[in-house]
């Protein structure tokens, strides 16, 4: 015998609740032709992002401070968008791109305080054996 199961009605134009986030990573991976700005929570899940790219910017125009300025502004601004409120954050910074210090001053002006800093750039200990000498 099967039995109806009803759902009750959905309720309309009720605000969305707001989704607490007290601390979070901001990841700003900026190299020499892009920049690239990623938001997510202590566990690593991404909340959201946003790239010199997806902001407009083209070709040579990407690797510039405003552009890197810019996309930060914008992975920011989707997270008051998707009602997530981000008290504190940590900010991670990697790569030797121009777009460094832009992005790390738009994240300054939004309304989020700064944790700690680090930066993660990768260097390399000794690195790669190199080639061998050229015989003429």
């Amino acid at each position: 015998m099967l039995k109806v199961i009803r759902r009750s009605r959905l309720r309309k134009n009720v605000p969305a609740r707001r989704i607490l986030i007290p601390k979070g990573i901001i990841h700003v991976q900026a190299s020499l032709n892009n920049t690239i700005v990623t938001v997510t929570d202590m566990r690593g899940r991404v909340i959201s992002w946003s790239s010199a790219g997806t902001c407009g910017f083209k070709t040579k125009r990407k690797g510039t401070p405003f552009a890197a300025q810019t996309a930060a502004a914008t992975a920011i601004r989707t997270l008051k968008v998707k009602n997530k409120d981000m008290q504190r954050a940590e900010v991670r910074i990697k790569g030797p791109g121009i777009g460094r210090d832009a992005a790390l001053q738009a994240i300054r002006r939004s309304n989020i305080r700064i944790a700690c800093m680090q930066d993660i750039t990768p260097i390399p200990h000794n690195g790669c054996r190199p080639p061998k000498k050229r015989r003429v």
